[in-house]
């Protein structure tokens, strides 16, 4: 798990319910309730911001904001009524499969803001933007990032938040510290 995902972990309870009784205990003494994030099961692929990868203009997504590569992802367009522009998303470390290098890229990834829509015939799909300086050595080879990522199936992610696309934060840290603060005022 990245640092930034472990640092984020300490602020999200990932799962759970309240115990039964919540309701008829006494609210001092109460435990804080437990905030279930939504998740969701879909496959990841990377991808640069290149008018081949994108369309003419690739440093414009799909909902205007500038195509940071530090923090934008797309999403299928199946998925916009789960996840809309602005929605905060964190990857869930899996195990590796055959075509998926994750691990190998893990460190980049850090949590990721939809800002982009894939091509409509793209299904249960989460895009993740990498910078095209982004190199990683595997295996004696240097590749893109985007292309080291490959297809990973079966990768959860969790919704850990939702911003304005148009006050998007410029950095990974400026982003974690957003959502600890917006998750603080959930509680």
């Amino acid at each position: 798990m990245t640092p930034i995902a472990t640092a984020l972990m300490g602020f999200f309870i990932l799962s759970g319910t309240p115990q039964a009784g919540w309701a008829s205990l006494d609210v001092a003494s109460a435990p804080a309730p437990v905030v279930e994030l939504p998740s969701y099961t879909v496959t990841m692929t990377g991808y640069n911001a290149v008018p081949a990868q994108t369309d003419s203009d690739p440093f414009t997504t799909a909902s205007g904001a500038y195509s940071n590569p530090e923090l934008v992802a797309a999403r299928s367009r199946d998925l916009a009524d789960e996840l809309p522009f602005g929605t905060v998303i964190l990857v869930v470390p899996a195990e590796p499969t055959n075509n998926c290098g994750l691990a190998h890229v893990e460190e980049s990834v850090g949590l990721r803001v939809i800002a982009d829509v894939m091509h409509p015939r793209m299904q249960n799909k989460i895009d993740v933007l990498f910078d095209t300086d982004d190199y990683v050595k595997v295996g004696g080879v240097t590749r893109n990032a985007a292309r080291t990522l490959g297809f990973c199936r079966n990768v959860e992610i969790v919704v850990v938040g939702k911003i304005d696309v148009n006050k998007m934060p410029k950095t990974q840290e400026q982003l974690v510290q957003m959502m600890g603060k917006e998750l603080l005022a959930m509680n």
